[in-house]
C-alpha cells in the first residue's frame, strides 16, 4: 500500500506508518504473552528507538523522506528479528545488527535499477532528446548530465497547488519581510544570502528531502496572494522509494541480509 501511494501521490500517509507501527507493537505484545517471553516487545521497542534514530539522522542528511523514516520504523516494530520458517522453507542471511537494517541496505541497493527506470521514463515523458539529436550522443559529459537533473528531476509547480512535503528549490527575492516570515516559521525551508553578484540579495529553499511544513506551505500561499512571491515556484520532482522499501524488504525475508551474501560468497571463493 505504501509503494503504491508514493508512486501514484508522491506521499507514504501517516495513518499507514503509524497503523504499521501500532500492529508492530501489539503482535509482539501477543507473542510476549503467549510465551512467557518479554524478548519479543523489548526488541520491537529497541529495534524501533535505534532504526528511528538512524533513519531520521539519514533524512537531514537527506537521503529520503519523512514517510520513509515512518515506513522503515514500522516495519522494525512489526519484525524485530529476522525470519525463518520452515514450511516455506525460507532460512535468510541474518545479519549481526538489527534485521530492519537489513532491509535499509537491500532498499538503497535495489533503488538504483528503479532511479535508472524512473530518470529514463522522465526524460522520454519530458522529450529532452526533441530537436536536439545531437545532445543524445554527448550524455555523459559533465554539462549533460547536469542538464538532464535540472530538466528532469525538477518542474515548476503552481504556487496555489503546492503541497505539504514539496522541496523547493531556490527562489531569489529582496524583500526582507520575507526573510522575517520564513524566520518565524521554523520549518523546513532556510533563507540565504545570495553569494552571486546579482540583483537579488537572498534566496530560499528546502534543507533536506522531508520538504516544507504544512505551516510553510500556507505561508507560501499567502506570500503569493499577497503579491511578495510569484505564481510559480521550482521544486524537485521526489523519487518513491516506498516500492525499493518493498523489495528490500522481500529480499530481506526470503534470502536475508544482501551486504552479507555478497561477504561470505566473496570469503567462500577466497
Amino acid at each position: 500500500m505504501a509503494a503504491i501511494f508514493d508512486v501514484k501521490y508522491g506521499i507514504v500517509p501517516d495513518w499507514l506508518t503509524r497503523s504499521l507501527l501500532l500492529i508492530g507493537f501489539i503482535s509482539n505484545l501477543i507473542l510476549s504473552l503467549f510465551s512467557s517471553n518479554i524478548k519479543y516487545i523489548l526488541a520491537s521497542i529497541i529495534s524501533v528507538v535505534i532504526t528511528y534514530s538512524i533513519t531520521y539522522m539519514m533524512w537531514q542528511l537527506n537521503v529520503w523522506g519523512g514517510g520513509d523514516v515512518k515506513l522503515f520504523t514500522g516495519i522494525s516494530s512489526v519484525i524485530p528479528f529476522g525470519i525463518n520458517v520452515d514450511f516455506l522453507n525460507i532460512f535468510p542471511e541474518l545479519s549481526i545488527y538489527p534485521f530492519s537494517f537489513s532491509v535499509v541496505l537491500n532498499s538503497i541497493l535495489v533503488s538504483f535499477p528503479f532511479l535508472i527506470v524512473f530518470v529514463t521514463y522522465l526524460i522520454f515523458k519530458n522529450n529532452i532528446f526533441k530537436g536536439n539529436k545531437d545532445f543524445l550522443f554527448n550524455v555523459f559529459n559533465v554539462r549533460s548530465l547536469r542538464f538532464l537533473v535540472e530538466s528532469t528531476l525538477n518542474r515548476m509547480v503552481k504556487i496555489k497547488n503546492i503541497e505539504e512535503g514539496a522541496i523547493v528549490n531556490e527562489y531569489y527575492f529582496n524583500n526582507e519581510y520575507i526573510c522575517e516570515l520564513i524566520g518565524e516559521a521554523d520549518g523546513n525551508l532556510k533563507i540565504y544570502k545570495n553569494p552571486k553578484e546579482s540583483y537579488f540579495k537572498y534566496y530560499f529553499k528546502s534543507q533536506s528531502a522531508g520538504g516544507i511544513t504544512n505551516k510553510e506551505m500556507y505561508l507560501l500561499k499567502i506570500l503569493n496572494a499577497q503579491g511578495f512571491i510569484s505564481d510559480e515556484i521550482s521544486v524537485k520532482i521526489s523519487f518513491p522509494f516506498a516500492p525499493s522499501i518493498l523489495f528490500g524488504l522481500m529480499i530481506a525475508v526470503v534470502y536475508g541480509d544482501v551486504i552479507m551474501l555478497f561477504t561470505k560468497n566473496i570469503f567462500l571463493v577466497v
